[in-house]
């Protein structure tokens, strides 16, 4: 599961706790500040879960770095993580900073529970639709936007994108990776989800297999349609990296992908207004079919 669950032993409660960390992945240090929040939040609103009683923030700070880039550097990640766990309704409350080669942050994220707070994900039925909050390629835009800088490998994929198409997906892909799962989680209760997964580090096509294993009953999941924010398409195949139409391809800080009773699912959508339904959940041997047009 995206979170760990431990039955407390008084009250009937649950701690669900989760963790994460990162290396930096954009060029502004606020923006990645908030994304590895943002990411860390998102495997309890995986669970429908929106409230987080405690986020710690792990830092490191690289040795390589000098004072001037440390002081300029660190302050706007801890800004941005801080700035995104306001908006989720919590506070960083302490955590850990050690010197390492490598700048790396990331959070523990914990809550405790009441029993309706938070959704299994192993209910899926057969003729519940798969719905994905946010479009695919942020792996692919982040590369593509640090080969502007690369004549070697921009070359493998300027005939299929310009400079301006990579830029605009850059920007897209950061403020999507930035953008908090939490109205997601929300409406999840609302129109009584099944089942959910955020789709991060083993891509769309991991994720909704490891998903499709939980489930206690026989079903498959068919997706036939992923959203992909514009060029990456194109970028993945002729670069001959990511495997983004093969669903391979990783997220980070991706959307959640739900599922949802059919007549539930066009509610969601317009209340959420996610890029794309993926398809429905069939019956079959706990998988997911990764045909896609």
């Amino acid at each position: 599961m995206d979170s760990c669950i431990i039955p407390l032993r008084h009250g009937g409660l649950s701690l669900v706790q989760t963790t994460d960390f990162f290396y930096p992945l954009v060029e502004d240090p606020y923006m990645m500040g908030r994304i590895a929040c943002a990411n860390v939040l998102s495997d309890l609103y995986a669970m429908g879960i929106t409230e987080c009683d405690n986020i710690l923030m792990l830092l490191s700070v690289s040795q390589n770095m000098n004072e001037e880039e440390r002081e300029k550097v660190i302050p706007l990640m801890i800004k941005g993580f801080r700035d995104a766990a306001e908006e989720g309704g919590t506070a960083v409350t302490g955590g850990q900073t050690v010197v390492n080669p490598w700048i790396i942050i990331s959070g523990v994220a914990t809550v405790v529970c009441q029993p309706n707070e938070f959704i299994m994900p192993d209910s899926a039925v057969v003729g519940d639709v798969l719905v994905l909050t946010k479009p695919l390629g942020t792996q692919v835009a982040v590369n593509a936007h640090q080969w502007l800088n690369n004549p070697e490998r921009w070359d493998k994929i300027n005939m299929v994108v310009s400079r301006e198409e990579v830029e605009l997906a850059y920007q897209e892909a950061m403020f999507n990776m930035a953008n908090l799962n939490r109205t997601a989680a929300g409406l999840m209760h609302t129109f009584n989800a099944h089942a959910a997964t955020d789709i991060t580090g083993f891509g769309i096509l991991g994720h909704s297999q490891n998903l499709a294993k939980q489930q206690r009953n026989e079903v498959s999941f068919v997706i036939h349609s992923l959203p992909i924010i514009a060029k990456m398409a194109a970028i993945s195949k002729a670069s001959g990296q990511f495997g983004l139409l093969q669903g391979t391809s990783a997220e980070t800080s991706g959307g959640l992908l739900i599922c949802l009773p059919r007549e539930q699912a066009a509610r969601f959508r317009s209340e959420i207004k996610p890029p794309s339904t993926v398809r429905v959940t069939k019956h079959g041997k706990r998988k997911p079919d990764s045909s896609h047009h």
